[in-house]
């Protein structure tokens, strides 16, 4: 038997990601540290920072790392527009301003939502 004054409320909540027009992720690595440099395969340890931008559609890394390079003296190491990643890589200045760059015609050319950039 089942005491009446005991009752069950409680929430579902369920959440789902739905692909938009958005940047979640636009960080910069002020200077790697050479272990990690190895494991993602960076050898040349001449340039020492390295940007992360993850956007999505995730095709829309297409775009980004074109307008990455365009930038500047950026190289992309690496582009996968699968989940929508570009890692690019050069020295500190170069790397900064592509990332700040890439941001603002994103948001303000292309109507994307963007984070701030991050640093380490």
């Amino acid at each position: 038997m089942m005491d009446s004054n005991i009752t069950t409320n409680s929430n579902r909540i369920v959440q789902e990601h739905v692909p938009g027009k958005e940047v979640t992720l636009i960080h910069l690595i002020a200077n790697l540290e050479p272990r990690v440099a190895a494991m993602l395969g960076h050898s040349e340890q001449k340039e020492t920072s390295v940007g992360i931008i993850t956007i999505s559609p995730g095709e829309a890394a297409i775009v980004v790392a074109d307008l990455a390079a365009k930038s500047g003296a950026v190289m992309i190491e690496q582009l996968n527009f699968d989940c929508g990643s570009v890692v690019i890589k050069g020295d500190l200045s170069s790397v900064e301003y592509a990332l700040n760059d890439v941001r603002n015609i994103l948001g303000k050319s292309m109507n994307f939502a963007v984070c701030p950039v991050t640093r380490t």
